[in-house]
């Protein structure tokens, strides 16, 4: 079983200035890959996607060493300016890191970016393009509102391989989906583009939350790209606002209660395996 999405912080290292306000003081200290193996392990884990958390540059290097020392990450979403004129230089002095055969990925915070066409800049596309010959994947982390500039980007962009992180942050708690749903079957309809079951809890309504709550955003997502282009990812331990890394876990396995054992097996691993190059121990990291 593979968890796709997850991150690790340290606090004496660096703060997390989106950490700050009360409603996250469960999440205000430091959270280690220790702290990430026995609960994975629990729950059937053996590999996992580390993903960044802060648009620092320094952030993706010790991503990469963790992965180099650890037995369970066996990928590395990271960080770099899309917008820099030198980004495929900066790619590939990541790649020649310590650990940096272990970077399968980059991701930047769109959901923080003002301007909705964002991903539609001419800068940003040539970012973009760069990620891609490089071989990497680039996570989508965006809002609904965002998702019309993602699809004409992966039109944009059809060698680029992108990833939907969280389906893209559907408004569960509302229960207001109207706005989501057209937008995010359209940007499934591109097949360079695969999505995350992940994060779902957390646009939940953290303290009263079931399964029922999350399964009409599960079957859109299911139904507009098939389990093939679905990956599991716990989003650890940022779901710990609202559950814990094992009910995450559950709620995931109800969801697709009703899948064969094969598509299952895509959710839980395939897509994962194959989006990010991963083996079942591919070396250390």
């Amino acid at each position: 079983m593979v968890d796709a999405h997850h991150h690790l912080w340290d606090l004496d290292v660096r703060d997390q200035g989106w950490i700050t306000d009360p409603p996250m003081g469960v999440l205000r200290r430091s959270f280690g890959v220790a702290d990430l193996d026995e609960r994975a392990k629990a729950s059937g884990v053996t590999r996992t996607v580390l993903v960044q958390t802060v648009t620092v540059p320094e952030e993706t290097p010790e991503l990469l060493a963790v992965a180099e020392d650890s037995e369970l990450v066996g990928a590395v979403v990271g960080w770099t300016d899309l917008t820099a004129p030198d980004v495929a230089d900066a790619l590939a002095g990541l790649a020649e890191a310590r650990g940096g055969s272990w970077l399968r990925g980059v991701r930047h915070q769109v959901q923080g970016e003002p301007d909705p066409e964002w991903l539609c800049r001419g800068d940003v596309r040539r970012g973009l393009a760069a990620v891609g010959r490089a071989g990497l994947v680039y996570e989508l982390l965006t809002l609904p509102g965002q998702l019309t500039a993602a699809r004409r980007t992966a039109a944009a962009l059809p060698d680029v391989r992108f990833v939907v992180d969280h389906c893209s942050k559907p408004p569960i708690a509302s229960g207001d989906l109207e706005g989501w749903i057209e937008p995010i079957r359209s940007l499934a309809a591109h097949d360079n583009v695969t999505c995350k079951v992940s994060g779902l809890v957390t646009e939940a309504d953290w303290a009263r939350w079931t399964v029922d709550d999350l399964r009409p955003c599960f079957e859109v997502v299911l139904d507009a790209f098939g389990p093939e282009r679905l990956m599991f990812g716990s989003d650890w331990p940022v779901c710990l606002l609202a559950a814990e890394y094992a009910d995450v876990v559950a709620a995931a396995r109800e969801l697709t209660g009703e899948l064969s054992g094969a598509e299952r097996a895509m959710v839980f691993a395939g897509t994962a395996t194959g989006v990010y190059g991963l083996a079942p121990q591919d070396g250390t990291g």
